[in-house]
């Protein structure tokens, strides 16, 4: 195979029974796609590495596929997606209306990267800046969201690092609200599985698929500023059933990827971190999509397996046979002295 991750070791879930059969199948199948794959792929996948991947079972938060799922990387981008689910959820406790205008700080418009070039004391709606940051991955958008619902970045960030140790993600350190660091940092850490800790919850809102899987968006300006705004998830058109969620690139962080999809009812989510490629950004990105579909391809198949089983187990189950004839009659007293004088 030539995908090669940084950490060899694979963990796997294996529980015995039905779950260790269906890990086995999932690797064999992963290994097997990942194979073929990479000789159809458009980009050479010679020398690629990646810090983790992972696919899990949107429902359950079981684990379907992985391997170095627990390897740190550094998410980029992704990282977004905490941000969107703090904002969600003070909408939803109503401390904010998605209709709330929040203006922009000299923080945010000076931050650089992926922007939608916000200017000082400019003023757009939480549900706009939602659009900017999840389709655009506006930078410039996280940090006027961070400050509008924390006393700063910092504050905001204190706030992050705090959700994800209530989920579970004990290898996640959060330094900032978009995933753009710079130099010795801090920066940004998580796992493939941590985040999928987080997508997990996620999904759970509707309106968190609402964001990630909106393809294009126009964030009005006045005076012909408008801006088009291009989701660049490409898997929400190249890969059935996708429906979000964030992607994340940087030269220091390399490609990852958040993904999900669902098909005949089931829902699973895949991740990618740390994608990198020596052909370059493009190809390591296009490379990190084509992962998470085959992660996805993966997460169904070991789906349908684990339904097929229980199905046959169900149907082995084995009713017990009715009593044929009149049923039997309790003993009475005339059995009693029966018994008492047979000799």
């Amino acid at each position: 195979m030539t995908a090669e991750p940084c950490d060899t070791n694979t963990t796997c879930d294996r529980t015995g029974g039905d779950d260790e059969c269906c890990v086995r199948l999932t690797t064999l199948l992963l290994l097997a796609a990942l194979t073929v794959c990479a000789q159809a792929a458009t980009y050479s996948r010679a020398g690629m590495r990646y810090d983790g991947v992972i696919c899990v079972d949107a429902a359950t938060g079981r684990v379907l596929a992985e391997d170095s799922a627990d390897y740190p990387g550094r998410p980029a981008s992704v990282t977004k997606l905490m941000t969107l689910l703090l904002v969600l959820e003070d909408i939803e406790s109503g401390a904010i209306r998605s209709d709330r205008k929040v203006k922009a700080t000299r923080e945010a418009a000076r931050t650089g990267g992926s922007q939608v070039w916000l200017a000082e004391g400019e003023s757009f709606t939480v549900d706009e800046l939602l659009h900017a940051l999840m389709l655009q991955s506006a930078n410039d958008a996280a940090v006027a969201l961070a400050v509008d619902r924390a006393s700063s970045t910092a504050a905001f960030v204190a706030r992050m690092n705090e959700r994800a140790s209530r989920l579970g993600m004990a290898a996640t350190r959060f330094a900032s609200p978009n995933g753009l660091t710079e130099g010795a940092g801090p920066h940004d850490r998580s796992t493939a599985r941590d985040l999928a800790r987080l997508c997990v919850e996620l999904v759970k809102k509707p309106a968190a698929l609402k964001y990630a899987s909106t393809r294009s968006f126009m964030l009005f300006r006045p005076g012909g500023r408008s801006i088009q705004l291009t989701n660049h998830n490409h898997l929400l058109t190249d890969y059935r059933g996708c429906d979000g969620l964030k992607t994340g690139y940087t030269s220091a962080s390399n490609a990852s990827i958040a993904t999900t999809a669902v098909r005949d009812g089931r829902r699973v989510i895949a991740i990618v971190l740390g994608c990198d490629s020596p052909a370059g950004a493009k190809p390591e990105q296009r490379i990190r999509d084509q992962l998470a579909g085959e992660l996805m391809d993966v997460g169904f198949a070991s789906l349908a397996a684990l339904a097929e089983a229980e199905a046959a187990k169900q149907a082995s189950l084995k009713v017990a046979p009715k009593t044929r004839g009149r049923p039997a009659r309790e003993p009475d007293i005339w059995d009693w002295l029966a018994d008492l004088f047979s000799f």
